[in-house]
C-alpha cells in the first residue's frame, strides 16, 4: 500500500485533506543548488540506511506485481463521463480527514490556487549533487507538464517561490525544512509539522497553505520527498504530491486509471488525471464552490472532455 499524505492549512489552522506523486528530464535547470542551511551530516545514520533499504524493497515488489504502471492508462482502463465526473467529486469535495469547519467524509469546498503557482526545490545535505541535478530537471519538467494541462501559470524558479519541494532525508529533513519553509507565508513551526515529522511508512507528503482572505485559495505549498526514495517511487512521489499541492487532495478507491488511488497501480500522472486537472483549472468552477453547485458544470465539462455522454 501507498502511504502519502495531503495536508492543507487554512490561515492558521490544518485541514489535513488526504491520505495518499514528475517525469522526463527535459532542459537543464539554471536555478543553481543553494548552500545547504543544516551542516552535512557526518555519515549516514542506521535509520536512514535502513528506511533506504526498505523502500528499494517496496519498489521491487511492486513492480514484480505488476504495480506502479508508467503507461497512462490503456484499454485496459476505459472510463467514461459519468466515471470521470463522480471521481473529481471525489477527489476534489471530499477529505478522509477533517479540514477546517468540515468534517471527514463531509463534502467541502473547490480548492485550488489562483495566482502564479512558482515552484523551488530544495535540498538537504544528504542529496548528491548528481540527484539534485537530476530532482531538478524532473520537478522542472513536471510543472512544464501541468502548466500545459491546467492553463494555470505553474513554473520553477529561484525568485519568489511560493511552493516549495523538499528532497530531504531522515538525517537533515527536519533542519533544512525549518531553515527554509517558515519564509512562506502563513507557513509556521507549529503547522509545518505534520509534514516535518513522517512515520516511517510514508514516503512523501505536501501541505498547501491558504493565508490570504479567501480560505478555498491557496497562497502557499510544501512538498515533502523523501530522499531514501529509490528512482519510480521518487518519481511517484513528485507527480502525485504536486498534482495534489494543487487542489487534487483526496484519493479514491473508484479512481482508475489514477494516481490518487492507494492501490499503487500507476505511479505517474495518468490521462484520467490530466483531465481532473483541467476540470479544477476550468474558469467555469470557481474556488470555494460547494459540490452542489458545481456538479452541474462539472458534469457539462466532463461530458466536453470525454466527448461522449454521462
Amino acid at each position: 500500500m501507498r502511504h502519502w499524505f495531503t495536508y492543507a492549512v487554512a490561515g492558521a489552522g490544518l485541514l489535513a485533506l488526504s491520505a495518499c506523486d514528475l517525469l522526463n528530464p527535459v532542459d537543464p535547470v539554471r536555478t543553481p543548488q543553494l548552500r545547504p542551511a543544516a551542516p552535512a551530516p557526518q555519515a549516514t545514520s542506521e535509520r536512514s540506511a535502513a528506511l533506504r533499504q526498505y523502500l528499494r524493497e517496496v519498489q521491487s515488489i511492486q513492480l514484480s506485481q505488476g504495480l506502479l504502471r508508467q503507461d497512462g492508462g490503456g484499454p485496459d482502463t476505459p472510463f467514461s463521463a459519468n466515471t470521470l465526473a463522480r471521481n473529481f467529486d471525489r477527489i476534489v469535495f471530499f477529505s478522509e480527514y477533517e479540514t477546517a469547519g468540515t468534517a471527514a467524509g463531509v463534502s467541502g469546498k473547490l480548492r485550488r490556487w489562483d495566482i502564479p503557482v512558482r515552484m523551488r526545490v530544495e535540498f538537504g545535505p544528504s542529496v548528491p549533487p548528481s540527484q539534485a541535478q537530476q530532482d531538478r530537471r524532473d520537478v522542472a519538467a513536471y510543472a512544464r507538464r501541468l502548466a500545459r494541462v491546467t492553463g494555470h501559470p505553474i513554473t520553477t524558479t529561484r525568485v519568489n517561490p511560493n511552493f516549495l519541494v523538499f528532497f530531504v532525508s531522515e538525517d537533515d529533513r527536519a533542519a533544512t525544512i525549518d531553515a527554509i519553509a517558515t519564509r512562506l507565508p502563513g507557513v509556521t513551526t507549529t503547522n509545518l509539522s505534520p509534514i516535518r515529522n513522517l512515520s516511517d511508512d510514508v514516503y512523501c507528503a505536501v501541505a498547501a497553505y491558504a493565508a490570504g482572505p479567501d480560505p478555498s485559495t491557496y497562497t502557499a505549498a510544501i512538498a515533502v520527498i523523501r530522499a531514501e526514495n529509490p528512482d519510480l517511487l521518487r518519481l511517484s512521489c513528485i507527480h502525485e504530491e504536486l498534482a495534489q499541492g494543487l487542489g487534487l487532495a483526496n484519493d479514491s478507491p473508484e479512481a482508475r486509471p489514477s494516481i490518487f488511488n492507494d492501490d499503487d497501480e500507476f505511479a505517474l500522472l495518468t490521462n484520467h488525471d490530466e483531465l481532473l486537472l483541467q476540470m479544477l483549472y476550468d474558469d467555469r468552477l470557481r474556488p470555494g464552490q460547494t459540490l452542489a453547485e458545481a456538479q452541474p458544470v462539472s458534469r457539462i465539462i466532463a461530458r466536453e472532455l470525454t466527448q461522449g455522454p454521462l
